[in-house]
């Protein structure tokens, strides 16, 4: 019997679909059907991923997995954190064993141009600074000409102080000391005046180390550049666009002034850039497989990011950090958010 040429091109077409392997699940289906997020942490940074004597985790890294799981999952709490060493973070992410990286990571083209990953806007801008003794009355880094500064030798840092000085034409005297136990005990002995170091580094130091913390001052300008982002595997392009979106909300609403304590009222607001936060205009929810809500619930979770940065490394913490580099775009900082719309 001869069948017809489209009914044969027809049957053709229902078998090799049937062939065909099952689409995929993505990301975030399994995350929804999970019903937790996986997120990988320090082994312990003060201020950005830190568990206390009960193994509740806190920190700027932690709060901002807490944001995405209050996005996917309506609940803030559901997240297992899951410490990593340097060696081991981007092994496990691309394992597929944790859902996101947020381990105060560096954004460089080494790692961004070799491993099948994507690195999400920073989070978090630190670099290198000095600290030195609040004693001392040295207000910025220019200031330190003739200094006395405890380095380790063959480091990174040892060039880069080089460099800066170089570049600001002062001098200063080295105290090099291989350990940094004892480089960090030789000065809070005060052996040097100054400590060069992350400035996250330095601030954690100074919380656990310094006897009186206020003693110290960590100088606002930073010698080198250390952009911390949230890292996801490359192969899911929806789930890095939640990812990267989740962290714009938190600086979009800091510019939008909605807060934690303020968002239900906000939702009132005439302004339409805050409608659309809030999802009280349709439209920024379904193109990331969200609902509408997400990101009001992302702010009521964890606040906007002035409200994260404050309560994990701000001047009221133990680590005292200013926002410097970390602050609003319109205050002269680097937080930027692309626009809502």
């Amino acid at each position: 019997m001869c069948i017809p040429y489209a009914s044969a091109i027809m049957a053709g077409a229902v078998i090799a679909l049937a062939s065909l392997p099952a689409q995929a699940q993505t990301q975030l289906e399994k995350v929804k059907q999970r019903g937790e997020l996986i997120c990988g942490v320090s082994q312990g940074s003060a201020g950005l991923s830190l568990p206390d004597s009960n193994g509740n985790w806190s920190g700027l890294d932690v709060d901002y997995c807490k944001a995405l799981a209050a996005a996917v999952l309506n609940d803030a709490s559901k997240v297992q954190f899951v410490p990593l060493s340097s060696a081991q973070r981007f092994e496990v992410l691309k394992t597929g064993d944790i859902d996101v990286l947020a381990r105060n990571t560096t954004v460089t083209s080494t790692r961004d141009g070799t491993l099948p990953v994507l690195f999400v806007q920073p989070i978090f801008y630190d670099g290198q600074a000095f600290m030195v003794p609040a004693s001392l009355g040295v207000k910025k880094s220019t200031e330190l000409d003739g200094a006395t500064v405890c380095v380790q030798p063959g480091t990174v840092n040892e060039q880069n102080l080089v460099d800066y000085f170089e570049a600001n034409t002062m001098s200063f005297k080295s105290v090099v000391i291989e350990n940094l136990p004892e480089l960090e005990s030789a000065f809070y002995a005060g052996r040097c005046d100054v400590y060069l170091s992350d400035a996250s580094t330095l601030s954690a130091s100074r919380s656990a180390r310094a006897g009186n913390p206020d003693d110290f001052v960590i100088l606002p300008e930073r010698i080198t550049k250390s952009p911390l982002a949230p890292v996801v595997r490359s192969d899911d392009i929806q789930w890095y666009k939640v990812a990267g979106w989740v962290r714009n909300v938190l600086i979009e609403a800091e510019e939008l002034g909605v807060t934690s304590a303020n968002v239900e009222e906000q939702k009132a607001s005439k302004n339409p850039a805050v409608q659309r936060l809030l999802g009280v205009q349709e439209g920024i929810g379904k193109a990331f497989g969200l609902d509408d809500a997400w990101a009001a619930r992302v702010i009521a979770a964890v606040g906007n990011y002035g409200e994260v940065f404050n309560r994990n490394l701000g001047p009221d913490t133990s680590l005292k950090l200013d926002r410097g580099q970390n602050a609003l775009w319109t205050y002269g900082g680097l937080m930027y958010s692309a626009p809502i719309q």
